[in-house]
């Protein structure tokens, strides 16, 4: 069974969570307040964290970061239709995923799936080849393959495809690409990222963006090995 911590101030989506995640079979654990919130995440060792932004004590953003300085715990972050920065900064500063309010229990379920398999891979060796569905990364040899095809990249274009295969099924920000892939300095050349998703898509026949997905104002994201694999016909 896995723990979740849910910390939200808003009472309605605490019981309509409580209820929904528990019949699912999950053991919730909640708090109201940001202060709350980090107390329990130190003396609960909850799976997953899910973290609403608008709290009434401490910024959401500020709690995401705090939590990361002590735990690699998966964050998933709600937020409110208008809040694209701050959904931004909280994934700069540590988050795996968020969800967009109102959001459907299904879709919750299926990133708290995903969060769940992050946290089961992590302290785990790296494997030499990533597979994400039809798509194969063999990172020590730097080649790929699509169906069993296989692909030419340049050396930065496997560089970012390797990144987001480390990190498949995680919306990953421009930021957080760009310091990762290219280094420190070319935190605000979005374009760069642009022109080489493109590139990447095209070079594995993605056009449709079903693989390489873009996340509108945030950054991209690599299907996981599930989704990709329905991808199979791109």
């Amino acid at each position: 069974m896995a723990r979740l911590l849910v910390i939200d101030d808003e009472v309605p989506i605490l019981n309509a969570l409580t209820i929904g995640l528990r019949a699912k079979g999950y053991e919730l654990v909640t708090a109201r307040t940001g202060e709350d919130g980090l107390a329990r995440a130190a003396t609960d060792d909850p799976d997953v964290i899910v973290l609403d932004l608008g709290l009434p004590d401490l910024d959401g953003v500020e709690v995401c970061r705090t939590i990361r300085t002590w735990s690699d715990t998966p964050i998933v972050v709600l937020s409110a239709h208008d809040a694209e920065e701050r959904k931004v900064a909280a994934l700069d500063g540590g988050a795996d995923d968020f969800v967009t309010k109102p959001f459907g229990m299904a879709e919750l379920e299926a990133r708290l799936r995903v969060a769940l398999r992050h946290r089961r891979a992590r302290g785990e060796p790296e494997p030499p080849v990533i597979a994400v569905g039809p798509l194969q990364i063999d990172l020590p040899h730097r080649q790929v393959s699509m169906q069993g095809e296989p692909v030419e990249l340049t050396g930065r274009e496997f560089d970012l495809l390797a990144y987001m295969g480390r990190h498949a099924g995680k919306v990953l920000t421009h930021h957080m690409i760009l310091r990762e892939v290219w280094g420190p300095g070319y935190g605000d050349e979005v374009q760069y990222l642009w022109v080489y998703a493109n590139r990447l898509r095209r070079k594995l026949g993605d056009d449709k963006g079903r693989l390489v997905r873009t996340i509108s104002g945030t950054g991209y994201q690599l299907a996981t090995e599930a989704d990709a694999s329905g991808a199979a016909g791109i």
